[in-house]
C-alpha cells in the first residue's frame, strides 16, 4: 500500500532544497519514516556500497586461497600421469 505523504506547497519547495544540501528525515508520528536524497548522493551511496561488497569479496577470495590446498601444474601433471600408468 502506498503512502502519501502531503506538504503544503511552500513546505515541499523548502525540503526539496534541503535534499540538494544533505538528506531530509521524515517522520511518521515521531518515528522515522522516510529519508529523502539527492539523486547524485544516492548514486554516491550505491557505488561505495559495490565497492566495499567487492572488496568484502576480495578479502574472502584471497583467505580462500591461502587456506586451500592448490597444487601446481607440474604436481598436477604427474599424479595424472601416476593414474595413467597405474594397472587398471
Amino acid at each position: 500500500m502506498k503512502k502519501r505523504v502531503r506538504l503544503p506547497y511552500d513546505r515541499q519547495n523548502e525540503v526539496l532544497d534541503q535534499v540538494t544540501v544533505e538528506p531530509v528525515l521524515l517522520t511518521t508520528e515521531a518515528q522515522p519514516s522516510y529519508v529523502l536524497l539527492a539523486a547524485d548522493r544516492d548514486q554516491q551511496l550505491v557505488d561505495r556500497l559495490v565497492l566495499l561488497e567487492d572488496c568484502a569479496f576480495g578479502q574472502l577470495a584471497q583467505t580462500a586461497l591461502e587456506r586451500s590446498q592448490m597444487v601446481g601444474t607440474e604436481a598436477f601433471t604427474a599424479a595424472l600421469q601416476q593414474i595413467a600408468q597405474s594397472p587398471q
